[in-house]
């Protein structure tokens, strides 16, 4: 595990609801707290994860429950479950996600158009509810970002970027965020994306259980502040100066999150 944060700090992207943390998520959770974690906000990719993460909010105080439809979940009806759950539970969700657009596991092109639409539609939900978007962009970096910006999105986070960092300023410019997982010490691509990003638009996350910093070994929220300390070594900056901005950046997405200090 990392060290403790230094400052308190917002897992923005983890799969609590994941099987993987069935057995032990109170145990992970206490882990998570000693090592400086403030809050997860507990992403979902289906109905019944959106129904889950609401379960496990209601039961662990520090977890913040999301709602979304993973990209390749291409059914209308989901989606349409998706946004009344939303619209009914809008004063306690963080935020609508993971939703975006993945062109690595979707190759037909009628699909991806309708991958499209259903990501069009949850922006629009998101500008009318005043939430934030946790964005899936697997392969298609580029056309997620030109979409979000088209379609007017405000709040915005991109979650693990696989892109280049050229493809990425677009998106800075627009005053969306990344976040970065603690793979990105093993990642090439995740060393170069935070290099050439400003410090401005970097959040974290762990993708729990996946994107740690071994690949075969479950993730989870503790191993924050590893990403921390690889924006800090990357950048050449005080680890201390890379969390409070890091905070800062939660809270200008997030809003101040009840609870956490931010």
């Amino acid at each position: 595990m990392a060290h403790t944060l230094t400052v308190p700090l917002v897992d923005t992207h983890a799969h609590l609801c994941s099987p993987d943390f069935a057995r032990d998520l109170s145990a992970v959770l206490s882990r998570a707290r000693a090592a400086g974690v403030a809050a997860v906000i507990a992403v979902g990719e289906t109905p019944a994860d959106a129904d889950h993460n609401l379960e496990l909010s209601r039961l662990h105080p520090m977890i913040r429950p999301a709602a979304g439809l993973y990209p390749t979940v291409l059914e209308s009806d989901q989606a349409e479950a998706l946004h009344r759950f939303i619209r009914r539970n809008r004063p306690v969700i963080a935020a609508i996600g993971e939703v975006g657009l993945d062109f690595w596991a979707v190759k037909e092109e009628k699909d991806r158009e309708l991958q499209k639409e259903i990501f069009k539609g949850f922006i629009q939900l998101a500008r009318e509810m005043d939430l934030p978007l946790n964005v899936h962009s697997r392969s298609a970096g580029r056309k997620t970002i030109d979409l979000l910006i088209k379609s007017g999105a405000i709040r915005v986070q991109l979650h693990a970027f696989d892109g280049r960092g050229s493809t990425a300023l677009p998106a800075v410019e627009a005053g969306y965020f990344f976040s970065i997982p603690p793979s990105v010490v093993r990642s090439r691509q995740k060393q170069k994306l935070v290099k050439q990003l400003p410090l401005s638009c970097l959040l974290v996350e762990t993708d729990s259980p996946v994107l740690g910093p071994e690949p075969a070994v479950r993730n989870e929220p503790a191993n924050l502040a590893l990403s921390v300390q690889a924006i800090a070594e990357i950048k050449s900056l005080p680890i201390q100066a890379v969390a409070e901005a890091v905070a800062a950046n939660t809270t200008r997405l997030y809003g101040a999150l009840s609870g956490i200090g931010l």
